[in-house]
């Protein structure tokens, strides 16, 4: 248990133990509560809504390490309370046994709060007895309250019970002032079903005993324990020019009291990220705090590439950029090393990730009618590649994601470059020019902000397969411009879209359905197309 400042007149608890299974892959690495909603995890949401001054107790159980990282990382002036439920699924557990178990830190006023639970109104301190409800009319999921027509609670539903009465679903939040009181119904219920059932246990003792003692409160709610719960509350709360993320089921990014963290499921990966910081000293942001799996920088008053684009800014970034990539001078030993680096990275490293993608999404290797044209079965393309050429890399300092969603203008107009690649193939100080010049091409062709609005789609019929994506005029203006770059700068433009092809089919095994089938069709077309 970790506990940081003393009690206050009220706390707050949100329980945060459960396996979250609502939520798929999004609970498989990292506990619901660091789910995203406006690039910033659900939890934050809860604990924002509170007073510095109010102490914070947080009951965790799966992935609890990821958790109390992040709440250490994210809250250091924070008053955090931890407490480990070691019973927290399987036989006998249940959110009332995670509720008692912080029984001892809650020996006063608390509210109550799911950790799945997102409100827009202020939330009141616990002065009386209150129960949160929404106007949600679809309420047959959730437990539900009658409320009389002085607003108070005179009855608490179970879920899926029907009445010839209306009710509102109670949102997992509530005001408990008579704490003594809950507890005690709390434990004498052990028996009773106060383990399974949860808070709502004493909350019905309260509105039983004396229905005019527990006030409903109404609220703006948005739940996030679903996932077609957290897709709408995703769209409903996004702030005008965030950031564009991708989501990926191993690694996430989030910005946070000023801070921006980065979580990895791969601890080397985040000690390779802080050790290449160093090398990139001066065009990253600088790292100020870490965990095993996380690191933390503070956020860079600024807007990205995406959203500040336009041919002179573009054109300002292609000088700063070609400064960058300065050229590694190697000994003819270490030619002979970074060639074999380049074909472990581009070769290897293809094959295993379109093995990936075969094996998550029940692929068969065919030849497929793409939008029209027959292409080649994705293996029989791939011994097509001249590797040997395409691993004649050039070595120079590089970024290895470099995409304008990680291209930051800084209010000052400088560039500062986000989320760097921790490796070239385990090399940390330097890796392939080409890489950084394919990262850029498909970015270009692939807009995140237009991804996450859906403006794509797949159609797939035996071996007929149609596709078809959006694409930025920006972006089209900036490719032509960048073409001509690549061209009066000396670099290989058919490499650059060999090796654009093959990032779309690599990446294609790491994002989501469907997505992933429009990464993967559009890289096989892509490369057939760049191989002829």
């Amino acid at each position: 248990m970790i506990t940081r400042g003393s009690m206050e007149e009220y706390k707050v608890l949100i329980p945060s133990a459960g396996l979250g299974t609502r939520l798929g892959e999004f609970s498989k690495n990292l506990n619901k509560a660091l789910v995203a909603l406006d690039n910033k995890p659900v939890i934050s949401h809860v604990i924002e809504k509170f007073p510095k001054s109010v102490e914070i107790v947080i009951a965790l159980g799966h992935k609890k390490k990821e958790l109390r990282d992040y709440l250490e990382l994210a809250y250091p002036d924070r008053k955090i309370t931890c407490v480990d439920i070691e019973n927290f699924s399987g036989p006998g557990s249940g959110l009332g046994l995670t509720i008692m178990e912080c029984k001892e830190h809650l020996q006063c006023p608390f509210v109550f709060c799911s950790n799945d639970t997102v409100v827009l109104e202020e939330i009141p301190p616990p002065k009386t007895e209150w129960i949160a409800y929404s106007d949600l009319q679809k309420n047959s999921n959730y437990r539900s309250l009658k409320i009389d027509a002085e607003g108070l609670v005179e009855k608490i539903c179970e879920k899926g019970e029907l009445y010839s009465f209306e009710t509102r679903p109670y949102i997992g939040l509530a005001g408990i002032n008579d704490y003594k009181t809950f507890w005690k119904s709390m434990e004498e219920g052990r028996k009773y079903g106060s383990i399974e059932i949860g808070e709502s246990y004493s909350l019905r003792k309260f509105v039983e005993e004396d229905a005019r003692r527990v006030e409903a409160r109404k609220f703006t709610w948005f739940d996030t324990g679903n996932l077609e719960s957290l897709k709408e509350a995703r769209k409903a709360i996004k702030q005008d020019n965030a950031p564009e993320i991708l989501e990926k089921a191993n690694e996430a990014i989030w910005f946070v009291n000023g801070h921006v963290i980065k979580y990895n499921s791969d601890k080397q990966f985040i000690s390779d990220r802080i050790l290449r910081s160093r090398e990139l000293r001066g065009f990253v942001p600088e790292i100020v705090s870490s965990k095993e799996n996380m690191y933390v920088y503070k956020m860079i008053a600024g807007k990205t590439l995406s959203k500040t684009n336009n041919r002179v800014v573009f054109e300002k970034f292609l000088k700063f950029i070609k400064n960058f990539w300065k050229e590694k001078e190697l000994t003819p030993e270490e030619k002979i090393a970074f060639k074999d680096k380049c074909m472990e990275f581009y070769r290897d490293k293809t094959y295993k990730r379109i093995d990936s993608y075969c094996k998550r999404f029940s692929y068969q290797d065919c030849e497929e009618n793409i939008n029209g044209k027959n292409i080649s079965e994705i293996y029989d393309i791939l011994e097509k590649v001249d590797w040997d050429s395409l691993s004649e890399g050039v070595p120079t300092r590089f970024h290895g994601d470099l995409h304008f969603e990680n291209i930051l203008v800084a209010e000052t107009g400088e560039f500062c470059l986000l989320d760097w690649r921790q490796n070239f193939s385990g090399i940390i100080g330097y890796g392939d020019v080409y890489y950084d010049l394919a990262k850029l091409m498909h970015g270009m062709i692939m807009s995140h902000e237009l991804v996450n609005k859906e403006c794509y789609f797949t159609k797939k019929r035996d071996n007929i397969i149609e596709y078809d994506f959006y694409m930025k005029n920006s972006l089209v203006e900036d490719k032509r411009d960048f073409v001509n770059f690549l061209r009066e700068s000396g670099y290989d433009i058919k490499k650059v879209e060999i090796l654009t092809a093959l990032i779309f089919l690599n990446i294609a095994a790491l994002h989501h359905y469907p997505y992933s089938e429009l990464l993967f069709y559009l890289g096989k077309t892509s490369l057939s197309e760049a191989l002829k």
